[in-house]
Protein backbone atom coordinates (compact mmCIF):
# COMPACT_ATOMS: atom_id res chain seq x y z
CA UNK A 1 0.00 0.00 0.00
CA UNK A 2 1.29 3.15 -0.97
CA UNK A 3 0.23 4.98 2.13
CA UNK A 4 1.94 2.60 4.45
CA UNK A 5 5.49 2.29 2.25
CA UNK A 6 5.50 5.97 1.42
CA UNK A 7 5.70 7.29 4.77
CA UNK A 8 8.22 4.44 5.62
CA UNK A 9 10.29 5.94 2.36
CA UNK A 10 9.90 9.76 3.69
CA UNK A 11 10.73 9.18 6.91
CA UNK A 12 13.69 6.93 6.61
CA UNK A 13 15.07 10.18 4.57
CA UNK A 14 13.99 12.33 6.92
CA UNK A 15 15.82 10.18 9.59
CA UNK A 16 19.33 9.99 7.86
CA UNK A 17 19.60 13.45 7.53
CA UNK A 18 18.26 14.37 11.27
CA UNK A 19 21.06 11.83 12.02
CA UNK A 20 23.38 13.70 10.05
CA UNK A 21 22.62 16.69 11.33
CA UNK A 22 22.74 15.95 15.14
CA UNK A 23 25.92 13.77 14.23
CA UNK A 24 24.22 10.68 15.34
CA UNK A 25 24.98 6.87 14.06
CA UNK A 26 21.75 4.84 13.64
CA UNK A 27 23.18 2.20 15.01
CA UNK A 28 23.29 3.76 18.07
CA UNK A 29 20.13 5.45 18.76
CA UNK A 30 17.43 4.78 20.71
CA UNK A 31 13.66 4.79 19.37
CA UNK A 32 10.39 5.05 20.65
CA UNK A 33 7.26 4.73 18.63
CA UNK A 34 3.73 5.33 19.26
CA UNK A 35 1.83 3.25 17.13
CA UNK A 36 1.65 -0.20 16.23
CA UNK A 37 -0.37 -0.09 12.58
CA UNK A 38 0.99 -1.27 9.36
CA UNK A 39 2.48 2.43 8.51
CA UNK A 40 4.72 1.85 11.73
CA UNK A 41 5.60 -1.65 11.10
CA UNK A 42 6.99 -0.71 7.49
CA UNK A 43 8.93 2.68 9.19
CA UNK A 44 10.88 0.06 11.28
CA UNK A 45 10.98 -2.62 8.50
CA UNK A 46 12.97 -0.22 6.73
CA UNK A 47 14.77 1.95 9.74
CA UNK A 48 16.49 -1.65 10.29
CA UNK A 49 17.16 -1.84 6.68
CA UNK A 50 19.41 1.17 7.29
CA UNK A 51 21.16 0.65 10.29
CA UNK A 52 18.60 0.84 13.50
CA UNK A 53 19.44 -1.86 16.32
CA UNK A 54 16.43 -4.15 16.98
CA UNK A 55 17.40 -3.61 20.68
CA UNK A 56 17.05 0.03 20.72
CA UNK A 57 13.30 -0.28 19.41
CA UNK A 58 10.07 0.69 22.02
CA UNK A 59 7.15 0.02 20.55
CA UNK A 60 3.80 1.28 21.86
CA UNK A 61 0.44 0.24 21.08
CA UNK A 62 -2.78 1.03 22.13
CA UNK A 63 -2.50 -0.88 25.74
CA UNK A 64 0.67 -0.02 26.50
CA UNK A 65 4.47 -1.23 25.37
CA UNK A 66 5.08 -3.65 23.72
CA UNK A 67 7.18 -6.53 25.68
CA UNK A 68 7.57 -9.71 26.21
CA UNK A 69 5.43 -10.23 29.30
CA UNK A 70 2.23 -9.26 27.44
CA UNK A 71 0.10 -11.95 25.88
CA UNK A 72 -1.91 -12.51 22.86
CA UNK A 73 0.66 -10.39 20.93
CA UNK A 74 0.51 -10.84 17.20
CA UNK A 75 3.79 -11.98 14.96
CA UNK A 76 4.60 -8.58 14.08
CA UNK A 77 4.34 -7.31 17.27
CA UNK A 78 6.48 -10.52 18.94
CA UNK A 79 9.15 -9.10 16.62
CA UNK A 80 9.56 -5.86 18.45
CA UNK A 81 8.58 -7.42 21.61
CA UNK A 82 11.51 -6.21 24.52
CA UNK A 83 12.46 -7.60 27.85
CA UNK A 84 12.41 -3.94 29.16
CA UNK A 85 9.34 -2.68 30.50
CA UNK A 86 8.45 0.47 30.42
CA UNK A 87 5.90 1.74 32.45
CA UNK A 88 4.55 4.90 29.87
CA UNK A 89 5.39 6.74 26.69
CA UNK A 90 6.78 9.72 29.30
CA UNK A 91 9.23 6.78 30.94
CA UNK A 92 10.15 5.62 27.44
CA UNK A 93 11.03 9.10 26.08
CA UNK A 94 13.82 9.94 29.08
CA UNK A 95 16.98 9.88 27.52
CA UNK A 96 15.35 8.41 24.33
CA UNK A 97 16.83 10.24 20.93
CA UNK A 98 13.99 9.87 18.17
CA UNK A 99 10.04 9.50 18.34
CA UNK A 100 8.15 8.72 15.88
CA UNK A 101 4.42 9.00 16.27
CA UNK A 102 1.67 6.87 13.61
CA UNK A 103 -0.99 6.86 16.15
CA UNK A 104 -3.51 10.22 17.25
CA UNK A 105 -2.67 13.61 18.69
CA UNK A 106 -2.33 14.55 21.90
CA UNK A 107 -0.08 11.55 23.31
CA UNK A 108 2.54 13.59 23.84
CA UNK A 109 3.38 16.74 25.56
CA UNK A 110 6.39 19.70 26.39
CA UNK A 111 7.43 18.05 29.57
CA UNK A 112 7.89 14.49 28.11
CA UNK A 113 10.00 15.96 24.95
CA UNK A 114 12.02 17.69 27.34
CA UNK A 115 13.03 14.57 29.08
CA UNK A 116 14.29 13.49 25.58
CA UNK A 117 18.38 12.90 24.76
CA UNK A 118 20.40 15.93 23.31
CA UNK A 119 19.15 16.81 19.87
CA UNK A 120 15.66 15.30 20.16
CA UNK A 121 14.45 14.13 16.94
CA UNK A 122 10.40 14.12 16.63
CA UNK A 123 8.65 12.61 14.17
CA UNK A 124 4.82 13.69 14.88
CA UNK A 125 3.42 12.02 12.19
CA UNK A 126 -0.59 11.44 13.16
CA UNK A 127 -3.32 13.14 10.93
CA UNK A 128 -5.16 15.62 11.44
CA UNK A 129 -3.56 16.56 14.84
CA UNK A 130 0.18 15.48 15.75
CA UNK A 131 1.01 13.44 18.53
CA UNK A 132 2.62 16.72 20.10
CA UNK A 133 1.64 20.22 18.33
CA UNK A 134 4.00 21.91 16.52
CA UNK A 135 4.10 25.31 18.73
CA UNK A 136 4.70 23.14 21.88
CA UNK A 137 7.01 21.16 20.47
CA UNK A 138 9.65 23.62 19.80
CA UNK A 139 9.20 25.40 22.78
CA UNK A 140 10.05 22.43 25.20
CA UNK A 141 13.49 21.93 23.37
CA UNK A 142 15.22 24.69 21.54
CA UNK A 143 17.43 21.63 20.18
CA UNK A 144 14.42 19.68 18.32
CA UNK A 145 14.75 18.58 14.98
CA UNK A 146 10.23 17.92 14.44
CA UNK A 147 8.37 16.65 11.13
CA UNK A 148 4.73 16.32 11.00
CA UNK A 149 2.39 15.29 8.29
CA UNK A 150 1.06 19.11 7.87
CA UNK A 151 2.11 21.56 5.07
CA UNK A 152 1.42 24.68 7.47
CA UNK A 153 4.88 23.23 9.86
CA UNK A 154 8.69 22.65 8.32
CA UNK A 155 9.99 18.76 7.44
CA UNK A 156 6.32 17.66 6.14
CA UNK A 157 6.46 14.06 5.75
CA UNK A 158 4.12 13.24 2.68
CA UNK A 159 4.08 10.47 0.29
CA UNK A 160 3.54 12.78 -2.63
CA UNK A 161 7.58 13.30 -2.11
CA UNK A 162 7.63 9.31 -3.26
CA UNK A 163 5.11 8.93 -5.44
CA UNK A 164 4.24 8.95 -8.20
CA UNK A 165 8.16 8.98 -9.10
CA UNK A 166 8.70 5.64 -7.26
CA UNK A 167 6.17 4.20 -9.85
CA UNK A 168 7.61 5.71 -12.63
CA UNK A 169 10.65 4.65 -12.19
CA UNK A 170 9.60 0.78 -11.70
CA UNK A 171 7.36 1.10 -14.70
CA UNK A 172 10.01 2.93 -17.38
CA UNK A 173 11.88 -0.31 -16.42
CA UNK A 174 9.27 -2.82 -16.12
CA UNK A 175 10.15 -3.84 -12.98
CA UNK A 176 7.96 -6.98 -11.61
CA UNK A 177 8.09 -6.01 -8.12
CA UNK A 178 9.15 -2.70 -5.76
CA UNK A 179 11.51 -4.48 -3.49
CA UNK A 180 13.55 -3.42 -0.61
CA UNK A 181 16.88 -2.53 -2.86
CA UNK A 182 14.30 -0.10 -4.87
CA UNK A 183 13.01 1.41 -1.78
CA UNK A 184 15.77 2.56 -0.28
CA UNK A 185 17.36 3.83 -3.11
CA UNK A 186 14.45 6.11 -3.20
CA UNK A 187 15.44 6.99 0.45
CA UNK A 188 18.95 7.88 -0.42
CA UNK A 189 18.19 9.62 -3.35
CA UNK A 190 15.50 11.90 -1.20
CA UNK A 191 17.55 12.51 1.80
CA UNK A 192 20.64 13.56 -0.85
CA UNK A 193 18.22 15.69 -2.53
CA UNK A 194 17.70 17.80 0.93
CA UNK A 195 21.06 18.34 0.72
CA UNK A 196 21.60 20.00 -2.71
CA UNK A 197 20.86 24.34 -3.17
CA UNK A 198 17.27 24.36 -3.33
CA UNK A 199 15.89 26.34 -6.81
CA UNK A 200 14.42 30.03 -5.97
CA UNK A 201 11.29 29.00 -7.49
CA UNK A 202 10.36 26.49 -4.83
CA UNK A 203 11.52 29.11 -2.08
CA UNK A 204 9.19 31.67 -3.56
CA UNK A 205 6.74 29.01 -3.88
CA UNK A 206 6.37 28.71 0.15
CA UNK A 207 7.04 32.45 0.38
CA UNK A 208 10.60 31.96 2.16
CA UNK A 209 13.55 33.73 0.89
CA UNK A 210 15.91 31.05 1.39
CA UNK A 211 15.80 27.29 1.98
CA UNK A 212 18.55 25.90 3.05
CA UNK A 213 19.46 22.20 4.61
CA UNK A 214 19.66 21.93 8.12
CA UNK A 215 16.73 21.74 10.69
CA UNK A 216 13.86 23.40 9.21
CA UNK A 217 14.95 21.34 5.91
CA UNK A 218 15.45 17.86 6.27
CA UNK A 219 14.00 16.92 3.38
CA UNK A 220 13.00 18.14 -0.26
CA UNK A 221 9.29 20.28 -0.29
CA UNK A 222 6.50 18.46 -2.50
CA UNK A 223 6.62 21.25 -4.91
CA UNK A 224 10.50 20.75 -5.74
CA UNK A 225 10.26 19.43 -9.82
CA UNK A 226 13.65 17.93 -9.23
CA UNK A 227 12.13 14.96 -7.22
CA UNK A 228 11.36 12.82 -10.44
CA UNK A 229 14.82 13.11 -11.99
CA UNK A 230 16.31 12.30 -8.50
CA UNK A 231 13.52 9.86 -7.58
CA UNK A 232 12.73 7.84 -10.87
CA UNK A 233 16.42 7.15 -12.28
CA UNK A 234 17.69 6.16 -8.66
CA UNK A 235 14.48 3.48 -8.51
CA UNK A 236 14.76 2.25 -12.00
CA UNK A 237 18.74 1.79 -11.61
CA UNK A 238 18.21 -0.32 -8.54
CA UNK A 239 15.67 -2.48 -10.38
CA UNK A 240 18.15 -3.39 -12.58
CA UNK A 241 20.77 -3.94 -10.44
CA UNK A 242 18.87 -6.41 -8.28
CA UNK A 243 17.67 -8.30 -11.20
CA UNK A 244 13.43 -7.04 -11.38
CA UNK A 245 13.43 -4.91 -14.30
CA UNK A 246 12.56 -6.36 -17.58
CA UNK A 247 13.86 -3.44 -19.86
CA UNK A 248 17.61 -2.11 -19.36
CA UNK A 249 18.37 1.96 -19.65
CA UNK A 250 21.17 2.48 -21.23
CA UNK A 251 21.45 6.51 -21.49
CA UNK A 252 20.79 7.60 -18.27
CA UNK A 253 20.92 11.71 -19.37
CA UNK A 254 18.24 11.42 -21.94
CA UNK A 255 15.82 8.97 -19.40
CA UNK A 256 16.29 12.45 -16.71
CA UNK A 257 15.56 14.84 -19.80
CA UNK A 258 12.82 12.25 -21.30
CA UNK A 259 11.15 12.73 -17.39
CA UNK A 260 11.31 15.80 -17.59
CA UNK A 261 9.44 16.69 -20.92
CA UNK A 262 6.74 14.18 -20.05
CA UNK A 263 5.82 16.40 -17.07
CA UNK A 264 5.93 18.99 -19.19
CA UNK A 265 8.98 20.56 -16.84
CA UNK A 266 11.11 21.35 -19.50
CA UNK A 267 10.78 21.94 -23.19
CA UNK A 268 13.44 19.53 -25.76
CA UNK A 269 14.44 23.87 -26.64
CA UNK A 270 15.18 25.04 -22.70
CA UNK A 271 17.25 21.19 -22.20
CA UNK A 272 19.02 21.51 -25.36
CA UNK A 273 20.00 25.13 -24.88
CA UNK A 274 21.25 24.07 -21.15
CA UNK A 275 23.46 21.35 -22.44
CA UNK A 276 24.86 23.52 -25.10
CA UNK A 277 25.84 26.01 -22.72
CA UNK A 278 27.28 23.27 -20.20
CA UNK A 279 29.55 22.14 -22.95
CA UNK A 280 31.57 25.35 -23.47
CA UNK A 281 30.88 27.54 -19.95
CA UNK A 282 31.54 31.08 -20.14
CA UNK A 283 32.80 34.02 -18.30
CA UNK A 284 29.68 35.72 -17.22
CA UNK A 285 29.58 38.77 -15.26
CA UNK A 286 26.81 39.63 -12.63
CA UNK A 287 26.41 43.33 -12.65
CA UNK A 288 24.05 43.46 -9.74
CA UNK A 289 25.51 41.04 -7.39
CA UNK A 290 24.68 42.74 -3.90
CA UNK A 291 21.24 41.50 -4.57
CA UNK A 292 20.16 37.82 -3.02
CA UNK A 293 18.71 36.76 -6.61
CA UNK A 294 21.41 37.06 -8.30
CA UNK A 295 23.65 35.72 -6.21
CA UNK A 296 20.94 32.86 -6.04
CA UNK A 297 21.00 32.29 -10.03
CA UNK A 298 24.52 32.52 -10.09
CA UNK A 299 25.27 30.02 -7.85
CA UNK A 300 22.89 27.99 -10.23
CA UNK A 301 24.89 28.21 -12.96
CA UNK A 302 27.62 26.63 -11.19
CA UNK A 303 25.50 23.83 -9.87
CA UNK A 304 24.63 23.18 -13.86
CA UNK A 305 28.28 24.06 -15.14
CA UNK A 306 27.14 26.64 -17.32
CA UNK A 307 29.07 29.60 -16.08
CA UNK A 308 32.01 30.90 -14.19
CA UNK A 309 30.48 33.66 -12.47
CA UNK A 310 31.97 37.38 -11.78
CA UNK A 311 30.46 38.99 -9.25
CA UNK A 312 29.91 43.37 -9.45
CA UNK A 313 29.63 45.27 -5.99
CA UNK A 314 30.37 45.54 -2.75
CA UNK A 315 32.57 42.62 -1.55
CA UNK A 316 31.51 43.02 2.27
CA UNK A 317 27.91 43.12 1.28
CA UNK A 318 28.23 40.22 -2.07
CA UNK A 319 30.05 37.77 1.20
CA UNK A 320 27.41 38.45 3.99
CA UNK A 321 25.08 37.21 1.23
CA UNK A 322 26.81 34.73 0.17
CA UNK A 323 27.22 33.47 3.91
CA UNK A 324 23.38 34.30 4.94
CA UNK A 325 21.92 31.96 2.54
CA UNK A 326 24.71 29.71 2.58
CA UNK A 327 25.43 29.59 -1.32
CA UNK A 328 28.25 27.68 -3.05
CA UNK A 329 29.66 30.11 -4.98
CA UNK A 330 33.36 29.56 -3.90
CA UNK A 331 34.87 29.90 -7.47
CA UNK A 332 33.09 33.21 -8.33
CA UNK A 333 35.42 36.46 -9.11
CA UNK A 334 33.90 39.18 -6.92
CA UNK A 335 35.03 42.43 -8.65
CA UNK A 336 34.20 45.96 -6.75
CA UNK A 337 34.36 48.83 -9.31
CA UNK A 338 34.74 51.28 -6.60
CA UNK A 339 37.37 49.96 -4.88
CA UNK A 340 41.14 51.39 -4.83
CA UNK A 341 42.10 47.42 -5.66
CA UNK A 342 40.55 48.57 -9.55
CA UNK A 343 41.95 52.05 -9.65
CA UNK A 344 44.29 51.32 -12.24
CA UNK A 345 42.35 49.16 -14.21
CA UNK A 346 39.46 52.06 -13.83
CA UNK A 347 41.78 54.29 -15.83
CA UNK A 348 42.77 51.92 -18.09
CA UNK A 349 39.56 51.57 -19.29
CA UNK A 350 38.01 54.94 -19.14
CA UNK A 351 41.02 55.69 -21.63
CA UNK A 352 39.36 53.16 -24.06
CA UNK A 353 35.83 54.44 -23.38
CA UNK A 354 36.93 57.80 -23.61
CA UNK A 355 38.51 56.92 -27.07
CA UNK A 356 35.16 55.84 -28.34
CA UNK A 357 33.04 58.33 -27.18
CA UNK A 358 35.28 61.84 -27.26
CA UNK A 359 33.67 62.83 -30.45
CA UNK A 360 30.22 62.10 -28.70
CA UNK A 361 30.63 65.04 -25.86
CA UNK A 362 32.46 62.48 -23.32
CA UNK A 363 35.49 64.13 -21.19
CA UNK A 364 38.41 61.97 -19.82
CA UNK A 365 37.46 63.03 -16.49
CA UNK A 366 33.66 61.88 -17.31
CA UNK A 367 34.61 58.33 -18.85
CA UNK A 368 36.97 57.07 -15.98
CA UNK A 369 34.11 58.28 -13.30
CA UNK A 370 31.94 56.25 -15.50
CA UNK A 371 34.34 53.27 -14.71
CA UNK A 372 32.97 53.50 -11.20
CA UNK A 373 29.61 52.10 -12.69
CA UNK A 374 28.62 48.42 -12.40
CA UNK A 375 27.26 48.57 -15.63
CA UNK A 376 30.09 50.42 -17.67
CA UNK A 377 32.85 48.34 -15.80
CA UNK A 378 31.10 45.09 -16.87
CA UNK A 379 30.55 45.64 -20.19
CA UNK A 380 34.41 47.01 -20.57
CA UNK A 381 35.16 43.20 -19.16
CA UNK A 382 33.28 42.14 -21.94
CA UNK A 383 34.42 44.24 -24.38
CA UNK A 384 38.20 43.74 -23.16
CA UNK A 385 37.85 40.19 -23.28
CA UNK A 386 38.10 39.48 -19.60
CA UNK A 387 34.88 38.25 -19.34
CA UNK A 388 32.32 36.78 -22.05
CA UNK A 389 29.26 37.42 -20.93
CA UNK A 390 26.67 40.43 -19.28
CA UNK A 391 23.59 40.06 -17.98
CA UNK A 392 22.48 42.90 -16.26
CA UNK A 393 19.03 44.87 -15.71
CA UNK A 394 17.46 43.72 -12.39
CA UNK A 395 17.10 46.52 -10.59
CA UNK A 396 17.60 49.36 -13.55
CA UNK A 397 15.06 50.23 -16.43
CA UNK A 398 15.96 48.97 -19.99
CA UNK A 399 17.17 51.87 -21.64
CA UNK A 400 19.55 52.76 -18.65
CA UNK A 401 21.16 49.30 -18.84
CA UNK A 402 21.22 49.11 -22.42
CA UNK A 403 23.12 52.66 -23.01
CA UNK A 404 26.53 51.85 -21.40
CA UNK A 405 26.61 48.43 -23.40
CA UNK A 406 25.98 50.23 -26.64
CA UNK A 407 28.77 52.96 -25.45
CA UNK A 408 30.86 50.18 -24.58
CA UNK A 409 30.53 47.18 -26.96
CA UNK A 410 28.30 48.19 -29.49
CA UNK A 411 26.85 46.90 -32.47
CA UNK A 412 28.24 44.12 -34.39
CA UNK A 413 29.85 44.76 -37.98
CA UNK A 414 26.63 45.59 -40.60
CA UNK A 415 23.49 46.04 -38.25
CA UNK A 416 21.84 49.04 -37.88
CA UNK A 417 19.88 48.45 -35.00
CA UNK A 418 20.04 46.24 -31.94
CA UNK A 419 16.45 44.86 -31.54
CA UNK A 420 14.94 43.09 -28.81
CA UNK A 421 13.73 39.26 -28.96
CA UNK A 422 11.27 37.55 -26.59
CA UNK A 423 11.08 33.61 -26.75
CA UNK A 424 7.71 32.11 -25.59
CA UNK A 425 7.50 28.59 -24.55
CA UNK A 426 4.25 26.85 -25.12
CA UNK A 427 3.11 23.50 -26.16
CA UNK A 428 3.96 23.61 -29.74
CA UNK A 429 7.27 24.70 -29.06
CA UNK A 430 8.81 28.03 -28.56
CA UNK A 431 7.29 30.99 -29.96
CA UNK A 432 10.01 34.02 -31.52
CA UNK A 433 8.63 37.68 -30.66
CA UNK A 434 10.18 40.89 -31.77
CA UNK A 435 10.70 43.84 -31.34
CA UNK A 436 9.26 43.85 -28.00
CA UNK A 437 12.11 46.09 -26.05
CA UNK A 438 13.93 47.87 -28.19
CA UNK A 439 12.61 49.84 -31.25
CA UNK A 440 9.73 52.31 -30.71
CA UNK A 441 8.19 52.68 -34.43
CA UNK A 442 10.09 51.23 -36.93
CA UNK A 443 10.26 51.64 -40.57
CA UNK A 444 9.93 49.00 -43.27
CA UNK A 445 13.23 49.24 -44.02
CA UNK A 446 13.89 48.94 -40.12
CA UNK A 447 11.32 45.78 -40.18
CA UNK A 448 13.64 44.14 -42.07
CA UNK A 449 16.82 44.55 -40.37
CA UNK A 450 15.04 43.05 -37.10
CA UNK A 451 13.99 39.85 -39.36
CA UNK A 452 17.09 39.03 -40.65
CA UNK A 453 18.54 39.53 -37.08
CA UNK A 454 15.69 37.52 -35.51
CA UNK A 455 16.05 35.15 -38.52
CA UNK A 456 19.76 34.65 -37.79
CA UNK A 457 19.04 34.19 -33.99
CA UNK A 458 16.93 31.60 -34.31
CA UNK A 459 18.87 29.66 -36.77
CA UNK A 460 21.94 30.12 -33.96
CA UNK A 461 19.35 27.75 -31.56
CA UNK A 462 18.60 25.35 -34.34
CA UNK A 463 15.65 26.19 -35.29
CA UNK A 464 14.33 26.92 -38.78
CA UNK A 465 12.88 30.79 -38.76
CA UNK A 466 8.84 30.71 -40.06
CA UNK A 467 8.47 34.04 -40.33
CA UNK A 468 4.83 36.19 -39.93
CA UNK A 469 5.07 40.13 -39.99
CA UNK A 470 2.05 41.16 -38.69
CA UNK A 471 -0.57 43.55 -38.35
CA UNK A 472 -4.70 44.25 -38.75
CA UNK A 473 -4.94 43.65 -42.58
CA UNK A 474 -4.25 40.63 -44.50
CA UNK A 475 -2.19 41.39 -47.11
CA UNK A 476 -3.54 44.35 -48.44
CA UNK A 477 -7.18 44.01 -46.74
CA UNK A 478 -7.03 46.88 -44.96
CA UNK A 479 -5.36 50.50 -45.81
CA UNK A 480 -3.71 52.16 -42.90
CA UNK A 481 0.58 53.06 -42.14
CA UNK A 482 1.20 50.22 -40.27
CA UNK A 483 -0.51 47.62 -42.88
CA UNK A 484 1.66 49.09 -45.57
CA UNK A 485 4.77 49.20 -44.18
CA UNK A 486 4.56 45.90 -43.07
CA UNK A 487 3.43 45.02 -46.47
CA UNK A 488 6.66 46.74 -47.93
CA UNK A 489 8.86 45.33 -45.49
CA UNK A 490 7.97 41.60 -46.49
CA UNK A 491 8.42 42.65 -50.35
CA UNK A 492 11.87 44.19 -49.55
CA UNK A 493 12.60 40.75 -47.84
CA UNK A 494 11.28 38.70 -50.88
CA UNK A 495 13.54 40.63 -53.26
CA UNK A 496 16.25 40.08 -51.39
CA UNK A 497 16.47 37.51 -49.40
CA UNK A 498 13.72 34.48 -51.44
CA UNK A 499 15.35 31.67 -49.18
CA UNK A 500 13.59 33.43 -46.27
CA UNK A 501 10.20 31.74 -45.18
CA UNK A 502 8.58 35.19 -44.60
CA UNK A 503 5.64 36.59 -45.26
CA UNK A 504 2.85 39.30 -44.58
CA UNK A 505 0.99 41.34 -43.68
CA UNK A 506 -1.22 38.88 -42.12
CA UNK A 507 -3.04 39.21 -38.97
CA UNK A 508 -1.63 37.17 -35.91
CA UNK A 509 -4.59 34.72 -35.72
CA UNK A 510 -4.49 33.99 -39.64
CA UNK A 511 -0.37 33.43 -39.02
CA UNK A 512 -0.94 30.64 -36.13
CA UNK A 513 -4.02 28.99 -37.19
CA UNK A 514 -3.04 26.76 -40.19
CA UNK A 515 -6.32 25.98 -40.98
CA UNK A 516 -7.67 29.48 -41.31
CA UNK A 517 -4.89 30.69 -43.91
CA UNK A 518 -4.79 27.52 -46.11
CA UNK A 519 -8.63 28.31 -46.46
CA UNK A 520 -8.77 32.20 -47.22
CA UNK A 521 -5.19 32.65 -48.43
CA UNK A 522 -3.58 29.84 -49.93
CA UNK A 523 -1.01 31.64 -52.20
CA UNK A 524 0.71 32.85 -48.67
CA UNK A 525 4.23 30.61 -48.76
CA UNK A 526 3.51 29.94 -44.67
CA UNK A 527 1.12 27.89 -45.77
CA UNK A 528 1.80 24.42 -44.50
CA UNK A 529 4.35 25.84 -42.68
CA UNK A 530 4.39 26.27 -38.87
CA UNK A 531 5.08 29.92 -38.14
CA UNK A 532 7.45 30.00 -35.05
CA UNK A 533 9.00 33.82 -35.33
CA UNK A 534 6.58 36.86 -35.39
CA UNK A 535 7.43 40.35 -36.29
CA UNK A 536 5.15 42.91 -34.68
CA UNK A 537 5.13 46.50 -36.55
CA UNK A 538 5.95 48.86 -33.42
CA UNK A 539 7.11 48.12 -29.83
CA UNK A 540 3.66 48.82 -28.21
CA UNK A 541 2.10 45.80 -30.07
CA UNK A 542 5.58 43.24 -28.99
CA UNK A 543 5.64 44.75 -25.72
CA UNK A 544 1.95 44.38 -24.95
CA UNK A 545 1.94 40.56 -26.58
CA UNK A 546 4.11 38.84 -24.70
CA UNK A 547 2.95 40.39 -21.33
CA UNK A 548 -0.33 39.58 -22.21
CA UNK A 549 0.44 35.70 -23.01
CA UNK A 550 2.83 35.70 -20.17
CA UNK A 551 0.35 36.92 -17.21
CA UNK A 552 -2.82 35.37 -18.77
CA UNK A 553 -1.63 32.67 -21.31
CA UNK A 554 0.56 31.88 -18.26
CA UNK A 555 3.28 31.06 -20.47
CA UNK A 556 6.92 31.00 -19.91
CA UNK A 557 8.67 34.00 -21.30
CA UNK A 558 12.80 33.93 -21.73
CA UNK A 559 14.22 37.08 -22.73
CA UNK A 560 14.25 39.89 -23.54
CA UNK A 561 17.23 38.41 -25.90
CA UNK A 562 19.18 41.55 -27.50
CA UNK A 563 20.04 41.00 -30.95
CA UNK A 564 22.68 42.62 -32.75
CA UNK A 565 25.68 43.47 -30.34
CA UNK A 566 28.96 42.79 -31.09
CA UNK A 567 29.42 41.12 -28.28
CA UNK A 568 26.86 38.66 -25.41
CA UNK A 569 25.34 41.29 -23.81
CA UNK A 570 21.28 40.58 -22.30
CA UNK A 571 19.06 42.59 -20.19
CA UNK A 572 16.82 41.48 -17.61
CA UNK A 573 13.76 42.78 -16.81
CA UNK A 574 13.07 44.40 -13.39
CA UNK A 575 12.07 42.46 -11.12
CA UNK A 576 13.23 39.01 -12.77
CA UNK A 577 12.89 36.01 -10.73
CA UNK A 578 16.26 34.12 -10.01
CA UNK A 579 15.17 31.00 -12.63
CA UNK A 580 14.87 34.00 -15.08
CA UNK A 581 17.82 35.32 -14.76
CA UNK A 582 19.38 31.60 -15.20
CA UNK A 583 16.99 31.11 -18.24
CA UNK A 584 19.18 34.30 -19.42
CA UNK A 585 22.14 33.07 -18.11
CA UNK A 586 21.96 30.47 -20.72
CA UNK A 587 21.12 31.82 -23.88
CA UNK A 588 24.40 34.50 -23.13
CA UNK A 589 26.23 31.78 -23.03
CA UNK A 590 24.93 30.40 -25.99
CA UNK A 591 25.23 33.59 -27.65
CA UNK A 592 28.75 33.77 -26.16
CA UNK A 593 29.85 30.55 -27.77
CA UNK A 594 28.55 31.70 -31.25
CA UNK A 595 30.10 35.22 -31.34
CA UNK A 596 33.38 33.75 -30.66
CA UNK A 597 32.99 30.89 -33.53
CA UNK A 598 31.90 34.04 -35.88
Amino acid sequence: HDDQHGTAIISSAALLNALELTEKNIEDVRIVVSGAGAAAMSCLDLYIQLGLSLENISVFDSRGHVNLSREGLDEMKQRFATKVEYSSLTHALKEADVFLGLSKGGLVNGKMIKGMAKDPIVFALANPNPEIPYAEAIAARKDIIMATGRSDHPNQVNNVLGFPFIFRGALDVRATAINDEMKLAAVRAIADLAKESVPDEVSEAYEEQSLVFGRQLIIPKPLDNRLITAIAPAVAKAAIDSGVARHTIEDWDAYKLSLLTRLGQATNFSRSLSDRASKNPKRVVFAEAEHYKVLKAAEQTVIEGIAHPILIGRRPKIEKLIEENNLELSSATIIDPRSEDEAEKRKVYGKLLHEKRMRHGLTAIEAERAMRQRNYFGAMLVETGEADALVSGLTRNYPKVIRPALQVIGKADGVKKVAGMYIMQTKQGPMFFADTTVNVNPTAEEIVDITLLMAEAVRRLRIVPRIALLSYSNFGSSKGEDAEKMAKAASILHRDHPDLIVDGEVQANYAINQDLLAESFPFSVLNQRKVNTLIFPNLSAGNISYKLLKEMGRLEAQGPVLLGMKKSVHILQMGSSAKEIVDMVRLAVVDAQNKSQA
